[in-house]
């Protein structure tokens, strides 16, 4: 008997995305390896000869899904110690359950809809005809099943349902259970930090702040911490904007969509909507679609906002409320980012897309009435434009130059360009005497883009650009998002237009966001970590910090009904394709949403919510995380060991390379037997791994027999993770092989990641793996994705057009200039390294994403062969959407398509020159199958 098989995830699987099968002896004891292939949902047959389990890896809410990552039913005959594939189907295939020794029910999507199927094995294990439906669900697909004493039971929509294991109709059956809440409906809950959003009050006493999703108004006092809440409602309320001292604009999905309300004071007695009892809130504004970001100007009697994706409007509006003579300044589909009005309220600025995603600054009529002007003019990207308030500059961040973001400003004034250094010092004290803050500003339009300053030229990115009013200095944030200082302390600084003076305003990694400069002009004022709120002085550098005690009550059920609106929404307007891959989305809201908000706990609500994307077939989709912890979890101490139970103690069969089970001071080796943990003797029904949990970097004794009989003891300090030990153990392995199988000829590079670190890792490996080789293998299996595969192709494209001999290399020029045909100085030359050579490149079907535009870009740009399996076929530029409470639904925004075929990459894997796969125990015998192919091929063309 096999006990009991489980999931497991120890030191078996190391790159691979499925799991190790593990035995646990139904006595109890130390679950170990049952055998040697990855997988999923293990099924022991009656007889104990087969297990039935699933390899595969897209999540099964994709139901229609078709592709190289399906998930298909395999079989392990524990008497030969072989593998077999039973089903083929190019969708999903999972939850295999035996009816008896030769009969396997599991489910399958072959129908359109996951269904439950019949397959009749023979003596040997082999299939004996094709799979039967034994259901025939339309509507909603059958999510789970198990089969048992004749009957089989099933999970559909929200339905139980059993049927005869031979087949027939199915019969719903109800369990009355009484239960109660998990958790309580409605949460009483006080807050001192997580503000999402804040805005000073023009006459800087008041500041109004969001958090949850609610309004909130306090003193501006470092002092006083009592709020008072503006708005009590379920639904989501944001983006505020001071439209007077005593109204508060803001936007509302409480009808449905995203609408503009006001919030001011019912008592003609009290207007401060801090002191007053009777609060209005009223509908001022709404379109066809949701509005976002209103921005008020600095009059107070103009309103932009936004419409839609990339609509941008302005509007008047009276000190009343009243909205009127709204003119579109653009109707696009890009998003106006950053939207901000010159200080005489004629015209905005804001940071635009084009469609080659690259973002340039402009400056727009108020009015409409002369098209936007380019002020950044380059083709990397321009963000956060802001004015001075003297009318001198637009600043703004920009990424043209270092690799890295910058500040830098437009001069407005042509006459301000021309100024001398010696101009500036002479006029610094007529033009403190001669601001004129009312004046309309002059803007000289003509080759604006031209008289640009940079002010900053800082490693990492700078970011939440503000200036002081009469335009002499910028602030700013230090070490934004950059990939090289990603570890580097992120604060607050200042420093004046011509870059000098500059000077830290926070210190110690405050980690400042959302910089705003006062109404006053004296203080800026951020959001801290774990959305707190200071200030500090721009002068003297003194921080403030600025309490406050919110409460509210959390309604979660009527909560949810808004995340599921926001996040359809969300998708609705911003999903890649407008066709929703063939599907109706409005059709599938209705479908879902009543069983989504039925659920009883947060995590069953984004299971449904998920499975509802599922029907979408796209990848980077879903609905993840919350602020609401529903399990327990435990931490296990892991030594780095691969281990067998025996009758007293443990066999370690491997020990991972510089895990804590392979230093110096506790090394253990294969063969050897641990006896006792903290004392406690090892025995047969002892699982090992239990005096571990929560033991991570604590000292734990270990008795220990070593292969020559002897006894010792070791003190070993456990780990928390394993995974990138075990990570370099799998390339260590794929390097050897490498060296195998090509004779010592080609060098192995695996890319874990399109990301800059493994960027910066595969650069190194160029001279580390490749120095002296004829060619190099590409690996991106497993490689999950992101963003490198321009800078890895402009490596492995570059052309050779000379080569050079320095003094002391060759003794005669003429006769030996030969010899350094392949030698180019490219380090000193080239921004990136270089490689000339040949190479190949592998991949499979969980290389996903910007690892397969890598992969299509390596065919398509001829470099080299492509080897392995088709990719996942999982391609679409994602973002994301921050919910209510704190959970984030991902926005799948921007289709990619291959050049050379004009296919839509998303569905559409890149498909190898040569497919070949491993066996599913390749990895136990020490081979890879598809790394020999790749090798062969490659030692091939370097011969031809």
């Amino acid at each position: 008997s096999y006990g009991l098989l489980a999931e497991s995830n120890r030191t078996y699987r190391q790159v691979e995305r499925e799991y190790e099968i593990v035995r646990l002896p139904a006595t109890g004891g130390t679950p170990y390896r049952a055998f040697d292939a990855l997988g999923f949902d293990p099924q022991p047959a009656p007889n104990g000869r087969y297990v039935a389990f699933v390899r595969g890896t897209c999540r099964l809410s994709r139901e229609a899904y078709r592709g190289a990552a399906n998930r298909d039913i395999w079989l392990y005959d524990n008497k030969n110690k072989t593998f077999r594939q039973l089903t083929t189907f190019d969708g999903q295939d999972f939850n295999p359950r035996w009816v008896d020794d030769h009969t396997l029910l599991f489910i399958s999507a072959r129908s359109g809809k996951y269904n439950v199927h019949r397959l009749s094995l023979d003596d040997s294990g082999q299939p004996a005809g094709t799979p039967a439906a034994l259901t025939h669900f339309k509507d909603y697909g059958v999510m789970a099943m198990d089969a048992r004493g004749g009957q089989v039971v099933m999970e559909q929509h929200n339905k139980l349902w059993l049927m005869p294991v031979a087949g027939g109709s199915p019969t719903r059956f109800t369990l009355d259970l009484d239960t109660d809440y998990r958790f309580y409906p409605v949460e009483h809950k006080s807050y001192s930090g997580h503000v999402s959003e804040y805005a000073v009050s023009p006459n800087s006493k008041r500041m109004a702040m969001v958090i949850r999703g609610e309004i909130y108004i306090k003193e501006n006092d470092k002092e006083k911490s009592r709020t008072v809440q503006i708005t009590h409602h379920p639904y989501r309320d944001q983006q505020i904007a001071w439209l007077n001292d005593s109204t508060l604009l803001f936007v509302s999905d409480r009808e449905g969509r995203y609408k503009l309300y006001m919030a001011r004071s019912a008592d003609a007695e009290q207007r401060d909507l801090f002191k007053t009892l009777k609060v209005s809130i009223t509908k001022i504004y709404e379109a066809k679609n949701d509005i976002f970001q209103p921005v008020v100007s600095p009059d107070s009697k103009k309103l932009a906002w936004r419409e839609g994706r990339g609509k941008l409007v302005v509007a008047d509006i009276s000190p009343a409320g009243k909205v009127s003579k709204p003119v579109v300044l653009l109707d696009g589909w890009a998003i106006p980012g950053g939207v901000s009005w010159s200080p005489d309220s004629r015209w905005l600025a804001y940071a635009l897309d084009d469609l080659d995603f690259n973002k340039e600054i402009y400056i727009h009529a108020a009015d409409n009435s002369r098209p936007p002007v380019n002020v950044s003019m380059h083709p990397k990207g321009d963000y956060n434009p802001v004015w001075s308030k003297d009318g001198s500059k637009l600043g703004f961040l920009s990424a043209r130059n270092n690799g890295d973001v910058d500040v830098w400003f437009a001069w407005l004034n042509k006459s301000d360009w021309e100024k001398t250094k010696q101009d500036w010092e002479e006029d610094e004290e007529d033009k403190k005497d001669a601001k004129k803050k009312d004046a309309p500003i002059k803007i000289d339009f003509t080759d604006i883009h031209y008289r640009l300053t940079q002010v900053t030229a800082l490693p990492g990115n700078e970011g939440n650009l503000a200036v002081s009013d009469d335009g002499e200095y910028f602030f700013f944030t230090t070490n934004r998002n950059a990939r090289q200082t990603w570890k580097a302390d992120r604060d607050l600084y200042k420093i004046k237009w011509d870059g000098s003076k500059k000077k830290a305003l926070t210190t110690n990694n405050a980690n400042p966001e959302e910089v705003h400069l006062g109404p006053e002009g004296k203080k800026l004022y951020y959001k801290k970590q774990g959305g707190k709120l200071a200030r500090v002085d721009i002068t003297s550098a003194k921080a403030e910090n600025l309490p406050f005690q919110a409460t509210m009550d959390i309604n979660h059920p009527e909560e949810r009904k808004q995340i599921f609106n926001e996040a359809w929404r969300t998708l609705n307007a911003g999903f890649y394709d407008p066709q929703f891959h063939g599907r109706d989305f409005k059709a599938l809201h209705d479908k879902y949403f009543d069983w989504a908000i039925s659920a009883s706990t947060k995590t069953d609500f984004q299971y449904v919510f998920n499975l509802m994307l599922g029907q979408l077939n796209a990848s980077h989709m879903g609905l993840y995380g919350s602020d609401m912890q529903e399990t327990q979890k435990e931490r296990n101490g892991l030594l780095g060991l691969d281990l067998e139970p025996l009758k007293n103690g443990v066999k370690i069969r491997r020990v991972v390379p510089k895990s804590p089970a392979d230093r110096e001071s506790s090394r253990l080796l294969a063969g050897e037997v641990i006896t006792a943990i903290n004392g406690q003797p090892v025995s047969a029904s002892a699982n090992f791994y239990a005096p571990l949990v929560n033991k991570v970097n604590q000292k734990v004794l270990l008795q220990v027999t070593g292969t020559d009989g002897q006894k010792r003891e070791v003190i070993i300090r456990p780990t928390g993770s394993l995974s990138n030990l075990l990570y370099d153990e799998w390339v260590a392995e794929r390097r050897k092989l490498t060296e195998k199988y090509s004779q010592g000829k080609l060098g192995y590079i695996h890319i874990r990641g399109m990301n800059w670190t493994s960027f910066e890792q595969f650069e190194r490996e160029l001279t580390a793996t490749g120095q002296g080789k004829q060619g190099l293998v590409i690996d991106v299996r497993f490689n999950g994705g992101g963003w490198t595969t321009d800078y890895l192709m402009t490596v492995l494209n570059v052309r050779q057009h000379a080569y050079t001999i320095p003094r002391g290399a060759a003794d005669n020029l003429e006769k030996e200039h030969s010899r350094f045909r392949e030698h180019y100085p490219y380090g000193e030359r080239l921004p990136l390294a270089a490689w000339t050579k040949p190479a190949i490149a592998m991949c499979n079907a969980n290389s996903y994403s910007n690892a397969e535009i890598f992969s299509h870009a390596f065919k398509t740009l001829q470099r080299g062969k492509l080897v392995g399996v088709p990719t996942f076929g999982a391609v679409i530029s994602t973002g994301g959407q921050r919910l209510i409470d704190g959970s984030l639904v991902r926005l799948p925004f921007r289709a990619w398509y291959v050049l050379a075929t004009d296919k839509n990459m998303e569905n559409i894997p890149a498909v190898p020159d040569v497919i070949i796969d491993n066996a599913p125990d390749s990895k136990a015998k020490g081979r890879d199958e598809q790394l020999q192919k790749a090798v062969e091929i490659l030692l091939q063309e370097i011969e031809e």
